[in-house]
């Protein structure tokens, strides 16, 4: 067995998970998710979206937040599940040595970890029926337009420094090089955790509209939203990431920021797939 653990929110997890799913798919073994630190942490757990399996009990190491000289006894004494922390923000090849038993730790943010397996991905990663009218509206609404979906992340990067904020300057260029390859007259379908400084900041050449009606808990409904959209200017963000990646279209376009961390020395050279165009 593969176990992944998660940490962080919605699209941090997904990568923690494919990650180890891909892992599980080339060794033939299952694969399961280890929700403890997530919980204890009240980040939420995919599996409120996603149709996932969850480790028993007895599948898993000692809890660190509930058992810390347990889990330092079972670190110390490399006791199977066997730790495999993530070193560095690139690809680490090191992974394809790993098996059954492997504990996966970390953030794992390429798609060269489970480039071979995009098909079983996008079928774990399918999101539930729609459940009220006004996401289901919005979704026609997509449908029929040329849409480009826009991702502004502020929220917490307005005071962490590990991560840039995408200026208007970025998306005047990334919607621009999006534009260069669309025909017709594009809509663009604004997503942000703070819609009221994108509707009075943010100038665009196209159409706008703000989806502003989902909160917090229902944060994959905007994924799902974007995901819908034929084009992409995402943020900095693994939530936009996945939104772009989750659409399967070969035609699609995808910008993204070159530079994804502020600090200094934080710099991930595998975060975008191939064919993404990197905005500087």
């Amino acid at each position: 067995m593969i176990i992944a653990r998660l940490h962080g929110r919605l699209g941090n997890q997904m990568f923690q998970y494919a990650t180890a799913r891909a892992l599980a798919l080339r060794r033939d073994l299952p694969v399961a998710i280890d929700a403890r630190t997530a919980l204890h942490r009240g980040e939420g757990v995919l599996t409120r979206v996603f149709d996932l399996p969850l480790a028993e009990p007895e599948e898993l190491p000692p809890a660190r937040e509930a058992a810390p000289l347990r889990y330092a006894m079972w670190r110390y004494l490399r006791r199977p599940p066997v730790l495999r922390r993530e070193r560095g923000l690139g690809y680490n090849p090191e992974i394809e040595n790993w098996g059954d038993g492997s504990y996966l730790h970390g953030y794992w943010q390429s798609e060269r970890y489970f480039h071979d397996s995009r098909a079983a991905l996008r079928a774990d990663f399918t999101f539930p029926a729609f459940s009220d009218a006004q996401n289901a509206e919005m979704a026609a609404r997509i449908g029929a337009a040329t849409a480009i979906s826009l991702h502004v992340r502020r929220g917490d990067y307005v005071a962490l420094k590990a991560h840039v904020l995408c200026d208007q300057s970025y998306y005047d260029t990334a919607l621009a090089r999006i534009l260069e390859g669309v025909s017709g007259t594009p809509t663009v379908f604004v997503f942000s955790d703070d819609p009221g400084w994108a509707r009075d900041n943010l100038q665009l050449p196209c159409d706008k509209v703000i989806v502003d009606h989902n909160g917090p808990e229902r944060d994959f409904e905007d994924m799902r939203l974007m995901s819908l959209c034929n084009h992409h200017v995402i943020a900095n963000s693994s939530f936009s990431w996945w939104a772009a990646w989750l659409n399967p279209s070969p035609q699609k376009r995808v910008a993204a920021p070159a530079r994804w961390f502020g600090e200094p020395g934080m710099h991930n050279p595998d975060i975008l797939p191939e064919g993404w165009m990197r905005i500087e």
